[in-house]
């Protein structure tokens, strides 16, 4: 590949490159998450090229403003966060594995132990049984 391509050019190309297996009529579910894959990979192609963009701009002024770089890049960082769980479930998708979170519904992989749109729990946490319950099985001194 390329060294000079983009991020979008990569993810167009693993897109073509997939195989016939995967031309079949996608479940609703999957389309939308291959829809919402495309859009989030052009909103981080667009945040690398600001980010860069900005940094440049401060470097040929010799001015840096950390926070406003440090904003960019945790927004960066939080698109590309949820790109890489959108690319998760479709492999998992692709799989037959995964589920829904009880909270929001968002889908989420298996193995997964909190929701990527949420942040609550995925597994139910049950309680100790000696935790709630006193002893009481007539040992007592």
């Amino acid at each position: 590949m390329n060294m000079n391509s983009t991020i979008l050019d990569r993810i167009r190309a693993r897109r073509e490159a997939a195989p016939a297996a995967t031309v079949q009529a996608p479940s609703q579910a999957a389309g939308e998450l291959r829809a919402q894959r495309d859009a989030l990979a052009e909103r981080v192609a667009e945040l690398h090229w600001d980010l860069g963009g900005m940094t440049y701009e401060m470097a040929i002024r010799d001015h840096f403003r950390l926070d406003v770089l440090i904003r960019r890049a945790a927004a960066l960082q939080d698109r590309d966060a949820e790109l890489g769980e959108v690319e998760r479930l479709l492999a998992a998708a692709d799989e037959g594995v995964g589920g829904d979170c009880r909270s929001c519904g968002a889908p989420h992989s298996r193995g997964a132990v909190y929701c990527w749109k949420c942040g609550q729990p995925l597994m139910p946490q049950a309680a100790s049984a000696a935790l709630i319950e006193p002893l009481s099985n007539g040992t007592a001194h």
